[in-house]
């Protein structure tokens, strides 16, 4: 059993500024080492050969993660035109060239395609689990990947600027879209090959640039004090999530597992919708709604107060 007694009991998220040639799970490491925290995880892998904003979440704000994997992501990258290659970026061996060069009006004349509910392909090299394997794993092991079609929704896709064999886009994405299958297929649909030559992700739900921190930044710091500065608020990430105010007796019974009335009007629409519970501003847990019921799904284990006698099983 691993020794927990000197980890850091910190609760919060960070939004990292991914360096390039550096894995999600290296930069977690690096995280891991900085803060020694208790619980970490990331909310969202980003590949080596990107950048950008990698929410990373720590104790009690773990159990946030998948809310923040269902938010929308905005990217910034770049289109090499003249070669597709085996991974779709530009780390990958060339499996098919083309001379073939579209201008700026012919690719803004493509986009309306690529908006919407789309069905996409993803990357042979993703994380995507095939029989329990890795699909990069795979395919590093040039072992056959094949991955099926899969909805996923493209909010917005523009073209920046485009010169010779490069062009400049910006995309919202929804949940499970991959830029590089993005960019991929764009080529295909127009008869040409291309791949991802940059790519920087700029936000994620409400994680953005402004928030972000240098993984320098972090090294450099020396004092614990200052590093607790840069977290976040466990619900920086649920900010779509509407907040219930609680009494101390609800708070208490729902860090016991129990239901709670949660009144509801006429037109309230509250049925079968998900709250945060929040007791003097400390987040208690998330509840679902349902026939005037509050039940708990994720509870958070961050208030310190006795147990309450009056709290039966009903």
């Amino acid at each position: 059993m691993k020794n927990k007694k000197n980890k850091n009991p910190i609760t919060g998220w960070l939004a990292l500024d991914k360096p390039l040639e550096m894995t999600s799970s290296q930069a977690v490491g690096a995280l891991r080492r900085i803060f020694n925290p208790l619980k970490i995880g990331h909310g969202g892998t980003l590949d080596p050969l990107a950048s950008g904003i990698l929410p990373i979440a720590f104790g009690e704000a773990t159990k946030t993660v998948p809310y923040l994997m269902d938010a929308t992501k905005d990217y910034a990258f770049s289109i090499t035109w003249g070669a597709e290659t085996s991974t779709d970026d530009k780390e990958g061996n060339v499996t098919l060239t083309s001379p073939y060069r579209p201008d700026a009006e012919a690719i803004r004349a493509i986009l309306p395609a690529f908006r919407g509910r789309i069905m996409q392909i993803p990357p042979k090299f993703s994380a995507i689990k095939l029989d329990g394997k890795r699909a990069y794993d795979l395919a590093r092991q040039n072992q056959e990947v094949e991955l099926q079609s899969r909805p996923v929704d493209i909010h917005s896709f523009e073209l920046i600027s485009h010169e010779g064999d490069i062009s400049h886009f910006h995309a919202t994405t929804g949940k499970g879209a991959y830029i590089r299958a993005l960019g991929r297929d764009l080529a295909r649909h127009m008869g040409g090959a291309a791949h991802i030559s940059a790519l920087r992700r700029l936000r994620v739900g409400p994680f953005d640039e402004k928030r972000a921190i240098s993984l320098d930044f972090l090294q450099d710091i020396k004092d614990s004090a200052s590093l607790m500065k840069s977290l976040l608020p466990l619900e920086s990430a649920l900010d779509d999530i509407p907040g219930l105010i609680l009494s101390d007796h609800e708070a208490k019974r729902l860090q016991h597992g129990q239901q709670i009335d949660i009144p509801m009007g006429s037109d309230d629409k509250a049925e079968d919708k998900v709250f945060l519970g929040m007791f003097e501003e400390v987040p208690v847990a998330l509840i679902q709604a349902s026939d005037g019921k509050g039940q708990p799904i994720r509870v958070f284990n961050l208030l310190q107060h006795e147990t309450d006698p009056d709290i039966g099983d009903g």
